[in-house]
């Protein structure tokens, strides 16, 4: 289980540390993500340990959002200047990727629907 822990953390630590030296576009993080795709893809015995350690991490998921919810109560101050355009920023945002995500869905469906249809033919 130490392994899987370790196998985490190194993939986010090559992530971040490939983020900086090559200035990606892409955080570290996600870079880091990719890293341990591929690793699974590679090793699959890492699979059913990785599976333990995973699961129990997003069983305590709610205990990992306890810093950033006291960091809001230290931030009172910023909050109450600009917690209203940071809410609409949020709710703007929210909406504007739900509208591109459908347009995009609706999209894809019909180029899928043409395809289809040369296909049979």
């Amino acid at each position: 289980m130490i392994g899987a822990i370790a196998l985490l953390f190194c993939c986010q630590l090559l992530g971040e540390v490939l983020h900086r030296l090559t200035g990606l576009p892409l955080p570290g993080s996600v870079i880091g993500m990719m890293l341990l795709i591929g690793w699974l893809a590679l090793v699959r015995k890492e699979r059913p340990t990785l599976e333990a350690v995973t699961g129990w991490l997003t069983a305590h998921l709610s205990i990992m959002f306890v810093p950033a919810a006291v960091g809001l109560i230290e931030e009172g101050h910023v909050l109450s200047r600009y917690g209203v355009g940071l809410l609409l920023a949020t709710v703007l945002s929210t909406v504007l990727t739900m509208v591109v995500a459908v347009l995009v869905f609706r999209w894809a469906l019909r180029w899928g629907d043409d395809g289809a249809e040369e296909e049979e033919a």
